[in-house]
């Protein structure tokens, strides 16, 4: 597509199947410039967005990878009431300076092209439309394994819209078990490691609602207990095998 207003050209890549990273890869394998930038498509980026990550990729060449800004695009406390506590926005601020952080975060990032020749594209198998989460721990990841370093542009903004329908308990802690079994996807973890992670979160979550903890502090709990049940189902929906292999190791 061809918008004469515009002073670049946009090219609009559909496709009928499902799969976040499968699209974001086919995109990339088209792409001809030096720098990639992955967006989510319920944010609005600040106006000069595009020259801000060109001048992070310019100015710090020592950076593979770009993990942007991301801040509320309105208060999350007066736009959801008490149920805020469990909206989980991706939300990405760490100040005004550029610092080295140890991933990017798929709301908001960019890699330098050649980079992503080098280290291969997304994992498939995660992300929404497929397992749902953790594509962007995985790229993370397999980053730093190969020597590549990522940095937090603090100029790069985008402002994430917040839906009060997300903030659901259901919801919020359904995404974290989501996440739990996507995470043993892409890392190695042992069964009675993650065993006794489940039996002390739910320890930890006991204790919080005893002494009468904040919401904010049960909501973490909560999460935690989530996420790493959700490690247990994923290593125990492995083969027989693979479970005894990881219990003896």
């Amino acid at each position: 597509l061809q918008f004469p207003a515009l002073p670049f050209l946009l090219v609009h890549v559909h496709d009928v199947r499902a799969g976040k990273c499968r699209v974001q890869n086919r995109a990339i394998r088209a792409a001809t410039g030096e720098a990639i930038v992955c967006l989510d498509d319920d944010l609005v980026v600040c106006p000069n967005y595009v020259s801000a990550v060109e001048r992070f990729f310019t100015d710090f060449p020592q950076f593979a990878a770009m993990k942007g800004r991301v801040l509320p695009a309105e208060d999350p406390r007066r736009a959801v009431g008490p149920n805020w506590v469990y909206l989980d926005l991706p939300i990405v601020d760490h100040g005004d300076e550029v610092v080295e952080v140890a991933g990017v975060l798929g709301a908001n990032m960019a890699f330098r092209t050649e980079t992503l020749r080098q280290v291969g594209l997304f994992d498939e198998r995660l992300g929404p439309g497929a397992a749902g989460h953790e594509e962007e721990t995985e790229m993370s990841a397999r980053l730093r394994r190969n020597g590549f370093r990522i940095g937090y542009a603090p100029q790069a903004v985008a402002y994430h819209e917040v839906d009060p329908k997300r903030a659901n308990r259901e919801r919020f802690l359904r995404v974290a078990h989501e996440r739990g079994r996507c995470r043993v996807m892409h890392e190695a973890h042992r069964l009675w490691r993650v065993s006794a992670a489940c039996r002390l979160a739910a320890i930890r979550l006991r204790a919080a609602r005893l002494l009468k903890a904040s919401p904010e502090r049960i909501m973490r709990e909560e999460r935690r207990l989530a996420v790493a049940q959700g490690m247990l189902d994923g290593i125990n929906a492995r083969s027989p095998s693979s479970r005894l292999q990881e219990g003896a190791s």
